[in-house]
């Protein structure tokens, strides 16, 4: 069950919450995908001014919410700053070599078509 103990505590579903189409339709957007391309890449936790989005402040916080509400990331405040972490552990467990292939393709996609 989704809980919140803090009004500063965000809402992330149990592990056992997470639902593939959820993971799916939070990964079939380019800038979340983008997100956790560089979220993957980095291994750690990264703040929400970190990400260079050529999208509005109010549309990067809706993709960061869409990454959260599907359980793809966590994030916890560190002082004032909103720090984002990959649920590797969670996905990797739930759905096995989902994360690794679609990061896979999503690099080679950006490498044929010249992106990052």
């Amino acid at each position: 069950m989704t809980t919140v103990t803090s009004s500063r505590d965000l809402p992330h579903p149990a592990r056992e919450e997470i639902r593939l189409e959820a993971v799916l339709h939070a990964l079939s957007d380019p800038m979340r995908l983008q997100i956790v391309r560089e979220l993957a890449t980095d291994g750690g936790e990264l703040t929400c001014s970190h990400f260079d989005l050529p999208v509005t402040k109010s549309t990067t916080t809706h993709h960061f919410r869409v990454l959260r509400e599907s359980g793809v990331i966590r994030q916890v405040y560190r002082g004032t700053a909103k720090m984002n972490g990959l649920r590797r552990d969670d996905l990797d467990d739930l759905f096995p070599g989902l994360l690794g292939t679609l990061l896979g393709a999503a690099a080679r996609q950006a490498g044929r078509l010249g992106g990052a």
